[in-house]
């Protein structure tokens, strides 16, 4: 009796470790199961944000893009679907914080031929600097010059009808528009403009920059086939192709 009762004892006590060790191993599983399901939900989001990546649009300004009468600049698709009416393209973009505004546009026309000045033996307080971008300030000064009127600077004025602030630009200006003539012919034309021409009797236009040293007499003619400046007489009536500053 006292035998059988022992085996009885010895029997539940394995049954309890039984158990004991049955618990444990499932308790662990549980615990590692919800570790595990725990950590899919980071590595399901992980998978979504990779598979929801999308290249947004880059709606930056960029060199070919179109000037609107209203002032607002988009690309020529944006444009060709707006139903604006384009003035400018742009050319130049600013990547100099001493430079004034975002960029620069040129005009989808040329403007008629006119003398530089209606007399000589006035200097019209132009820079007279072969590297400045002021353009704008050139033409202002051309304007308010009382001694002598400039007809390519009241050329410019009629342009604001529009809301543009128009200008004959200097040599710097033209230089720039030079390096960037290939890029933005094509939107030039496709806007129906005049495209900046390289041929010998076509390319020379007046800069709002006068000759250094003869200011009374002289300013510079810039070629847009070659990139090369000529000084020229204030009388003599050469073509001009305004810009403008963006500020956008």
């Amino acid at each position: 009796m006292i035998n059988k009762t022992q085996d009885m004892n010895e029997m539940q006590t394995r049954m309890e470790q039984m158990a004991r060790v049955i618990h444990n191993k499932v308790g662990k599983g549980m615990r590692l199961g919800i570790m595990f399901l725990g950590m899919i939900p980071a590595t399901v989001l992980g998978l979504v944000a990779c598979d929801e990546h999308r290249d947004f649009p880059d709606t930056g300004m960029k060199v070919g893009h179109i000037l609107c009468t209203d002032g607002k600049v988009m690309s020529y698709e944006d444009y060709s679907l707006s139903g604006k009416e384009a003035i400018a393209v742009v050319f130049h973009l600013n990547r100099d914080e001493a430079m004034a505004g975002n960029g620069y546009a040129v005009y989808l026309h040329d403007l008629a031929p006119e003398a530089f000045a209606d007399s000589i033996g006035i200097a019209q307080s132009t820079s007279a600097d072969l590297a400045a971008l002021d353009g704008n300030e050139n033409t202002f000064a051309l304007y308010e010059t009382t001694e002598t009127s400039s007809p390519i600077a009241e050329q410019v004025f009629e342009l604001w009808k529009y809301g543009q602030s128009a200008y004959v630009p200097s040599v710097a200006q033209m230089r720039l528009l030079y390096a960037s003539r290939e890029a933005v012919n094509p939107y030039i034309e496709q806007c129906g403009g005049m495209p900046i021409p390289d041929s010998a009797n076509e390319c020379w236009y007046w800069t709002s920059t006068e000759v250094a040293g003869q200011e009374t007499a002289k300013a510079w003619l810039y070629s847009t086939g070659s990139g090369t400046i000529q000084e020229t007489p204030k009388w003599q009536a050469h073509k001009v192709r305004p810009i403008i500053t963006l500020s956008e």
